[in-house]
């Protein structure tokens, strides 16, 4: 019996050495799961803050994109007035120049012709 009791013995040790290791490896593991999940709830916090400052910024984007429309459509037309406003005043100009022209031929003494 003291044979048995010595390879029971034995068998206990390793027994409870392999439960202890196990035990080891659980509180390493939790150790690891805290840790990643601490650093999933930053992440998340992070994703919150970003999405936040996204949502402002896109926000800020459209409307300055709606005032640059506003700013190339006013252009657009001034340039288009300001170009009748030209070709008007060229064409008052032609105008003006023809009917002094027709003034001065007008106004001219007439030539006898001997």
């Amino acid at each position: 019996m003291t044979q048995q009791a010595a390879a029971l013995q034995t068998y206990n040790n390793e027994l409870v050495k392999c439960i202890e290791e196990l035990c080891s490896k659980r509180d390493e593991l939790n150790r690891q799961i805290k840790q990643e999940e601490e650093e999933k709830e930053r992440l998340q916090h992070d994703i919150r803050i970003l999405s936040e400052k996204l949502s402002r910024v896109n926000e800020s984007l459209a409307q300055r994109l709606a005032a640059r429309a506003t700013f190339d459509r006013t252009i657009a037309e001034t340039e288009a007035a300001y170009t009748k406003i030209l070709e008007s005043s060229q064409s008052l100009l032609n105008i003006l120049k023809q009917e002094a022209g027709n003034l001065s031929k007008a106004t001219e003494p007439c030539r006898k012709e001997h």
